[in-house]
């Protein structure tokens, strides 16, 4: 089986026409457009820096409220902590219906 070649074939270009482009110099060895060269300037807004400090003050709060488990451990080994299973039942329920996206 024989391939042929395809008829359209690209243009060569320069070999000095990519690095020109590289480098944003044209031709001549010239820089093409000063403008084009400064750095660009990007703003996010208010946005970022809103969310920058929401970060670092959620990255400094413990994760974790040691108080409240230093008192249900004591409940506990004490005997007056006691589980109210319909409420742990309907939140299981709750949480299983917005994990499987029918929030109800």
């Amino acid at each position: 089986m024989k391939i042929d070649k395809p008829g359209n074939t690209l243009p060569a270009s320069s070999a000095g026409e990519g690095a020109a482009r590289a480098t944003g110099k044209d031709k001549s060895g010239q820089a093409s457009d000063p403008q084009k060269l400064a750095g660009t300037n990007v703003s996010l807004g208010s946005t970022v820096a809103h969310l920058k400090s929401m970060e670092s003050s959620m990255a400094s709060a413990p994760v974790v409220n040691a108080a409240k488990v230093a008192e249900i451990r004591q409940a506990i080994s004490e005997g007056r902590f006691q589980v109210n299973t319909s409420v742990v039942a309907d939140r299981l329920i709750a949480t299983a219906r917005e994990l499987i996206g029918g929030k109800a």
